[in-house]
């Protein structure tokens, strides 16, 4: 099971971007930074869901094609 490092790379990069929303929504003093900071977690979350997604599709496809 080969994995693309710049894959994990992004990957990683991704979820510490999620964190940093995290913090930002922790910390926010108005509703506007909240709502970014949460958004800014969802789409790291969904892209590295992606990226699973992703990774599984073309190790099926080795497997079967």
């Amino acid at each position: 099971m080969a994995t693309d490092p710049s894959d994990l790379i992004v990957g990683l990069l991704m979820t510490a971007l999620g964190l940093i929303g995290l913090l930002l929504a922790s910390g926010a003093m108005d509703d506007a930074m909240y709502v970014f900071g949460l958004a800014l977690f969802a789409f790291a979350c969904v892209f590295d869901l992606g990226l699973l997604r992703r990774h599984f599709d073309r190790q099926e496809a080795l497997r079967h094609g």
